[in-house]
């Protein structure tokens, strides 16, 4: 199957891991400001990356609206934020994000992956700034007993830079893109 990968990427964890994939399928990975909806139709699957941000992923709306002219392509998406995929309350925080925008028949027919990224705080813009220091006052506001392991991890590693990108993770998206069928 002859693959395309298009990422939406703000600091770069999503890009990291959309070039792994494309490089483990022998695939063109691109940016999707820089994706034309023509071109898609030269593919026979298309694997969608964006960041998480507040709930929602990056361009998935973009995604979505190009999912009508796609049928018969195998599709997926993957998301990339610093919240652990290996928490299944995370997963199914990001699952509705994503069902916010997919229609349940997209749902249906869309492979969904959730990648680990990471988080520099000097190079965040103003908004996600913004949003990180309401996350720790708020975390800063529970009890001890009431703080999550994640939570800790978050409050421990404020203002550094972190990196949970792991290239060994995309592997089951890789199995489900050799399998070929939809």
């Amino acid at each position: 199957m002859k693959y395309l990968v298009i990422c939406d990427s703000q600091y770069g964890f999503t890009e990291q891991y959309a070039r792994w994939i494309a490089e483990e399928l022998g695939c063109p990975c691109v940016a999707r400001k820089d994706v034309k909806p023509e071109q898609l139709q030269k593919y026979d699957g298309l694997i969608y990356g964006g960041g998480l941000y507040a709930g929602g992923v990056s361009g998935l709306k973009w995604f979505a609206k190009q999912l009508p002219g796609l049928s018969g392509k195998k599709t997926a998406v993957f998301t990339c934020g610093v919240a652990d995929p290996a928490d299944p309350k995370n997963v199914s925080h990001i699952r509705a994000g994503v069902a916010k925008v997919l229609t349940p028949e997209q749902m249906g027919k869309t492979a969904l992956f959730h990648l680990r990224g990471g988080i520099d705080y000097n190079r965040l813009g103003f908004v996600h700034k913004s949003m990180m220091a309401m996350l720790k006052k708020s975390l800063e506001s529970k009890k001890e007993q009431d703080l999550t392991d994640e939570d800790r991890q978050i409050l421990a590693t404020y203002g550094k830079i972190v990196d949970f990108t792991d290239r060994a993770s995309v592997r089951p998206l890789i199995e489900w893109a050799e399998k070929g069928e939809n």
